[in-house]
């Protein structure tokens, strides 16, 4: 089970990937059954387990900028 695999989301190595996998799996009706597609599936699960990562990572970055001008406003009793 994936994420979410709208264009809009993912990058554009990503959706190529899942192009593949979905043009595969249109063109293998009983063969994905049985992992005639599991290779590009590991491609689109790497891929999406790197995008993640970095949304962490950039969300965790966000979070300490925020934490850090909040501990910054409460010291100097700014009220901006």
């Amino acid at each position: 089970m994936h994420t979410d695999l709208a264009s809009h989301l993912h990058t554009p190595a990503c959706n190529k990937l899942i192009e593949e996998l979905q043009a595969c799996h249109d063109n293998n009706a009983f063969g994905r059954f049985i992992g005639i597609c599991n290779s590009i599936d590991d491609k689109v699960v790497k891929c999406l387990k790197g995008e993640r990562i970095a949304r962490s990572a950039a969300n965790r970055a966000k979070a300490r900028e925020q934490q850090a001008r909040y501990k910054e406003r409460l010291l100097h009793g700014d009220t901006e």
